[in-house]
Parts: C-alpha cells; sequence; structure tokens
C-alpha cells in the first residue's frame, strides 16, 4: 500500500482554509482553447394533466375537444444532443466552433403539437371577432388581450419561422454556447455558484477519509456535510502540494429553491454530480470533466377562463366564454456531460481571431447511430441513448 509522509500535518480546518486562500492562484484565467465532446440529455416527464371542462360558448371548444388535446400531449419526451467542438474562453468573454453534432428526439410529438395549433388557430378566426379583446382570468388575477395583436403576432411568427430556417438554425450554435456558459459559471471558484462548499465553508462539517493519488498527484480526500440548513454533502479530493480542489462529487440533500404561490410551484429537487480539474502548461488548473444532473418539478393548480369582449357590438360585450379547471405536474431533468480531450493556452489575438460557425446545423438522429461518430474521440453513450429510437406511429 502507499504511504504518504508529511513534513507538516495540517489539522483539516487548516487545509480547507489552504484551499481557499490559493483559489486566485490556481485556476487558469489566461485565454485558452479546449477540444471537448458535449453531451446534454432533457427529459420531461408529466405526471398530472388534468384539464377539467367547466363552460364554452363555441361549439368547436368543448369537453370532447379538451379531452382530444390531453390526450395527444406527450407525458414522457426526451431530447439528446451530442456536439464535438473548439470552446475557446476567456474570463468575461467565449466562442464556439462546432464540428460536428447530433440530436435525437421523437418528430412525432412536434408533429401532433403543430397539428393542434393549426386547428386552435382555424377555430380561433372562424369564431372570434378581429375587433374584440380577450379578457384571460385566473381567479383574481386577469389579463387583456387584443384579438389583432394575436393575428398578428401568429403571421410574424410564421415569417420568423421561414428566417430561422433560412438563416442556417443559428439557435442550435447559440443554444449550446449558452449551456456551456453556464456549466463553466457554475464551477465552485466562480462567484454566486450554487456550489458554496468552500466559500461558505462554515456552514460545512469536514473530515479527512484519507489520501489518494489523481494524474500521479496525492490528494486529500475530504467528505463534506451540512450543518443545520446548508445545502450540500458530498467529497472533494485536495492536491497535497498546492491545495487545489482536483475532483468534486457532490449531491444536494434540501431543495435549492422552493416557490408555491397562488396555485404556482417551482421546486429545484435535484443538483448533484462529478467535477475533474487537470494541470495545464501553465500549472494552472483547467476544467476535464462534468458530469451533471439538475432536476425541477413545476406545477399549476388554478381556475382559467378565456373571455371575449367587443365593444363595438350592440348589447353586452361577451361575446364568447371558455371555463376550466387546471392541475399541472411536470417533471424536468437535464443532464450534461463534458469531456476536455485537450486544452491550449492562446493569446488575446487567436482569441480574437478563432470563428464561430453560426449556420452549423445538428444531424437528426430518429435512433442512435454508433457510425456517426466513428473516427472521432467521444464520450461512451449511456444505456438510454443506446436504447432510444423512434416508434413507427
Amino acid at each position: 500500500n502507499e504511504v504518504y509522509l508529511f513534513n507538516n500535518d495540517l489539522s483539516i480546518d487548516e487545509i480547507i482554509e489552504k484551499v481557499k486562500e490559493n483559489l486566485p492562484s490556481n485556476y487558469n484565467r489566461e485565454p485558452i482553447r479546449q477540444r471537448l465532446f458535449f453531451r446534454q440529455s432533457s427529459l420531461n416527464t408529466m405526471t398530472k394533466l388534468d384539464i377539467e371542462f367547466e363552460k364554452s360558448t363555441i361549439e368547436e371548444l368543448n369537453k370532447k375537444f379538451l379531452d382530444s388535446v390531453v390526450s395527444i400531449l406527450p407525458r414522457k419526451a426526451s431530447y439528446y444532443t451530442e456536439s464535438l467542438c473548439d470552446f475557446y474562453r476567456k474570463p468575461d468573454e467565449h466562442k464556439l466552433y462546432i464540428e460536428k453534432a447530433a440530436e435525437l428526439y421523437d418528430k412525432n410529438n412536434e408533429g401532433s403539437m403543430e397539428a393542434l395549433s393549426a386547428k386552435l388557430e382555424r377555430i380561433f378566426k372562424e369564431n372570434v371577432k378581429p375587433n374584440s379583446y380577450l379578457k384571460i382570468k385566473s381567479g383574481w388575477f386577469g389579463q387583456k388581450v387584443e384579438i389583432d395583436s394575436i393575428f398578428d403576432s401568429s403571421e410574424e411568427a410564421a415569417e420568423l419561422e421561414d428566417e430561422f430556417k433560412d438563416d442556417g438554425n443559428k439557435h442550435f450554435l447559440s443554444s449550446k454556447k449558452n449551456q456551456l456558459h453556464d456549466l463553466y459559471s457554475e464551477l465552485f471558484y466562480n462567484d454566486d455558484t450554487k456550489l458554496n462548499f468552500i466559500d461558505k465553508s462554515n456552514r460545512y462539517e469536514f473530515s479527512l477519509k484519507g489520501f489518494t493519488a489523481i494524474d500521479d498527484e496525492g490528494v486529500y480526500v475530504i467528505e463534506f456535510n451540512p450543518k443545520r440548513s446548508a445545502d450540500f454533502r458530498g467529497t472533494i479530493y485536495v492536491n497535497i502540494e498546492d491545495f487545489a480542489v482536483m475532483r468534486m462529487d457532490y449531491e444536494n440533500v434540501n431543495s435549492l429553491k422552493r416557490i408555491k404561490l397562488l396555485g404556482f410551484s417551482y421546486e429545484e429537487i435535484t443538483y448533484k454530480g462529478t467535477t475533474i480539474f487537470s494541470k495545464g502548461s501553465n500549472d494552472k488548473y483547467d476544467l476535464r470533466f462534468i458530469d451533471k444532473v439538475f432536476g425541477r418539478k413545476m406545477g399549476v393548480r388554478r381556475p382559467l377562463s378565456v373571455i371575449e369582449k367587443n365593444k363595438y357590438v350592440k348589447g353586452r360585450r361577451k361575446q364568447n366564454e371558455l371555463s376550466m379547471e387546471l392541475d399541472i405536474v411536470n417533471f424536468n431533468t437535464e443532464k450534461y456531460e463534458l469531456v476536455v480531450f485537450d486544452s491550449e493556452l492562446i493569446s488575446n489575438g487567436e482569441f480574437s481571431n478563432s470563428a464561430e460557425n453560426e449556420t452549423v446545423k445538428a444531424t437528426y438522429l430518429s435512433s442512435y447511430n454508433p457510425e456517426f461518430w466513428e473516427g472521432y474521440n467521444i464520450m461512451e453513450p449511456n444505456k438510454a441513448i443506446r436504447e432510444f429510437t423512434v416508434s413507427d406511429k
């Protein structure tokens, strides 16, 4: 067995203080290019979808129609993306070049929603006067919406969709950039991160469990647990020489955010993962690997009324009304996996000259195809991705 010899036997509190003291000097802040593989898995599960019909003055918007809407809305939906890319980073700016990307999802769900949207639009135009306005009410709350603005926004949406297609799907690049930005900004040494067990170390209990090696470097193995109302527990691996955190495994023990107000609810119920850092050519540490899961629960339990009113017709202003009760609970889980294959420090000039391919498109796959990534370095797909396939219907 390995034996570690020390010329200074530090207490656990002293080790944590050394970690905090060395944070500014241990982690890279210079411009860098990282070749990485990035996988996002988005899993959506609707555990409750109850729409109780109460009243409608539009013949087609009846209980049978609402039941049919409920029946076609997918209770479960999965969306996966995989990207091989070059990520250029500075502390205050980043750029992304995607070499190759794939996305897996069920287009049948997309088609069902488009058909539903088209049917609702037709019913709306046939039964509602253009110079009316809608009063949308939920309990005491109400909002006035002009009908003309809805028709105009519908036409604008169609125009935007055409522009979106013509412009080469810039959304894919921007969404990946935003996701990577969020992952990097949530690293434990940044400001305002949820992972506060170093910055707010007084809220946690630390214990030294032993020693091991990472990348041939000796590390302390330190467990941490929350005191009172702190949010996380886990293990950090701290370099014996420079006190850099080289790896962390963490999971939340409390909901990170909980809002429940007037029938609306939101709760961040899962926040866990593993993060690994490695030392670069400048003896500073940078990200090498992330496996992170973020889970949320959202719900609404409220009455909903949509009332058409028109001040230009004789008689009473109310023209039509649709009333219902909503009881919806939805769980969303986002899983992020990132591995850095190569890192290279670059100059500010090289960063400025780096290019983005804004018109890159992800290749749609209806089932996982291992040949798609043949010849490239990627992460092994998990069981859910390997078994993903779109059913014929």
